[in-house]
């Protein structure tokens, strides 16, 4: 057991079996009402500071890239996070309800041994995503150690590590560290890191704002700039996929939702909370990013636009002694002034990334691989496992084909995770109306003991339709049927209902009744 004080707490209010059972130890086990002290506040300080990232912030610039003007940019956006809202909902209510984690609650669906299976696909697409992010916040420290150190470029000469140069390798593990030493301190140091973080890159977003459209005596010309689409029946094929994308950007967190709402007051505080932060947060932070990039153009002419999108291309050229193409002078004449923005604009991106990264790819993997072996990993233990991972999937090498391996490989396996999603909602709210025996989830012979048969036929065909689509984005398959490249883009939708709809049939027929009275 490896958190003593959670784990008696918890087996005070348990049946006296659960201590021994194997299923059970003091990080998966119910978290007691005394110690569900998140409120309002930290649900939606949760969300403001992982959607205050770097993917968030270019999320409008790939959007206007296809064509979208600015409003319709947004209102993909916002339509996005709406809509993967309600699965989030739907989710953490579990974990609110009754104290418990995702791999816990997978239980009660895909049954005590079957919940290791999409706890381990959750597992892994979050470890690539941990290596990507690590990657990113190690190359803003590297940028912020060169503006005093120029040198530093230098270190290692030419020697490369798994392809990775020295300097790079050596800021990519002092990110990566960083991580783990947050995770080590626990949920609580979780807690109070989001809390602060969310403030504090809202106003550095903010501050750039505001000095990027002084400098520029306006907002600049791309607000202005019209769709490419002149009909809805041309606009529609480029919404329906982009939709999909801005769904699939949090649909893992719609998943492990109940890792952080396990600590939850009420069902108040964290639907609140959560309404509260997700959407509004990343509709203003990306039309903040429309913004400063649209005045960024009009400081910069002839800048390719998708070089503006960049926050850490535009910080870079505003701390450079040299002039930008097209300039007579630096952006910045003062060196004191560059010095400072740089120490600002780095502390800004490493904690943004930082941020997102704990809560969106540590916290959960850390849970489900203790759930594999809850007697041996615990959620330290799980989480320094994410971290190994996210170092063996070699990111560097995920982050130069972008259009392989993050859109194909991560955002592909993604989506592939919406049948869970519609399993597990299906399970607690159709099937088992809301009502769990939670004794039964850590008991290796009681209801939910075993695999659930029918939400694994109800996951394989989810999935089915989904995999030809996969396959040709992931360049496995060159060519697959129309039928198949016109149903990928609706992945996540599909994936959800169908197996969904799969589950509840089966276990209708197989007359599953929810328990008596909540465990």
């Amino acid at each position: 057991m490896h958190d003593p004080a959670l784990a008696k707490e918890a087996l005070a209010t348990l049946p006296a079996d659960i201590a021994d059972s194997p299923l059970f130890n003091g990080d998966l086990a119910p978290v007691p009402l005394a110690r569900r002290d998140w409120t309002t506040y930290n649900f939606a300080a949760l969300w403001i500071s992982m959607a205050h990232c770097i993917p968030t912030y270019t999320l409008a610039g790939g959007l206007m890239a296809v064509g979208m003007n600015w409003w319709q940019a947004l209102l993909t956006i916002g339509l996005g996070n709406i809509i993967v809202l309600v699965p989030i909902l739907l989710n953490a209510h579990p974990g609110t309800a009754y104290g418990i984690s995702f791999p816990v609650l997978a239980r009660s669906s895909f049954g005590t041994v079957g919940a290791n299976i999409p706890a381990i696909l959750r597992a892994f697409v979050a470890c690539g995503w941990f290596g990507i992010n690590a990657y990113i916040g190690g190359e803003a420290v590297k940028t912020f150690v060169l503006t005093f150190w120029p040198g530093f470029a230098g270190v290692g000469g030419g020697w490369t590590i798994a392809g990775l140069s020295v300097p790079s390798a050596i800021t990519f593990m002092i990110f990566w560290a960083l991580n783990i030493v947050i995770i080590y301190r626990g949920m609580n140091a979780v807690r109070v890191f989001e809390n602060w973080a969310a403030p504090i890159v809202l106003v550095l977003a903010v501050a750039l704002l505001g000095w990027v459209v002084m400098r520029a005596d306006g907002v600049g010309p791309l607000l202005t700039k019209p769709s490419k689409f002149a009909t809805f029946g041309e606009f529609w094929p480029v919404f329906v996929p982009s939709l999909t994308a801005m769904i699939g950007f949090w649909s893992t967190l719609s998943l492990n939702i109940p890792d952080f709402t396990r600590y939850g007051r009420g069902q108040r505080e964290q639907a609140l909370g959560q309404v509260l932060g997700l959407p509004t947060t990343m509709i203003a932070f990306s039309a903040i990013a429309v913004v400063i990039t649209s005045a960024s153009a009009a400081i910069l002419p002839g800048t390719p636009v998708k070089d503006l999108w960049n926050p850490e291309y535009l910080l870079g050229l505003m701390t450079s002694s040299a002039a930008p193409a097209g300039l007579a002078a630096p952006l910045l004449a003062d060196a004191g002034t560059r010095a400072a923005v740089a120490v600002i604009a780095v502390f800004g991106i490493v904690l943004a990334t930082l941020s997102v990264n704990i809560a969106a790819n540590v916290v959960s993997p850390a849970q489900d691989f203790a759930n594999l072996a809850p007697r041996h990993i615990s959620f330290k233990t799980g989480g320094l496992i994410t971290g190994i991972l996210g170092i063996l999937c070699m990111p560097w090498k995920l982050m130069a084909d972008p259009a392989t391996y993050l859109d194909g490989w991560l955002g592909g396996v993604g989506a592939l995770l919406g049948p869970v999603a519609g399993i597990m909602i299906a399970d607690y709210w159709l099937v088992r109306k809301r009502q769990l025996d939670v004794p039964d989830l850590f008991r290796t012979n009681g209801r939910y003991a075993g695999v659930n048969s029918v939400a694994i036929a109800a996951l394989l065909l989810g999935v089915a339709p989904n995999l030809p689509g996969f396959l040709m984005k992931t360049q496995l398959l060159t060519t697959v049927p129309a039928l198949f490249v016109a149903i990928y883009p609706y992945a996540w939708f599909t994936g959800v209902f169908l197996s969904g709809a799969v589950y509840v049939l089966g276990m209708r027929a197989r007359a599953v009744t929810a328990p008596a009275a909540a465990g």
